[in-house]
């Protein structure tokens, strides 16, 4: 995954508290922003799109 982009929601206020993606045809890559050397989660594109809606559903702000 070489087209790693941040979150939407990472502004200059919270840009230290973000999440990156990269996707390609068959995955979705996350990781965090201030560790991007550590683990990443990796899902198939359905999976990712479930989750997100998951995550739209449940927010924590």
């Amino acid at each position: 995954m070489a087209n790693w982009r941040k979150s939407s929601y990472s502004g200059p206020d919270d840009g230290n508290e973000c999440v990156e993606i990269a996707s390609s045809s068959t995955e979705v890559a996350v990781r965090d922003s201030k560790a991007p050397a550590r683990a990443t989660l990796t899902f198939p594109p359905d999976a990712f799109t479930t989750f997100l809606e998951a995550l739209k559903k449940n927010p924590r702000r």
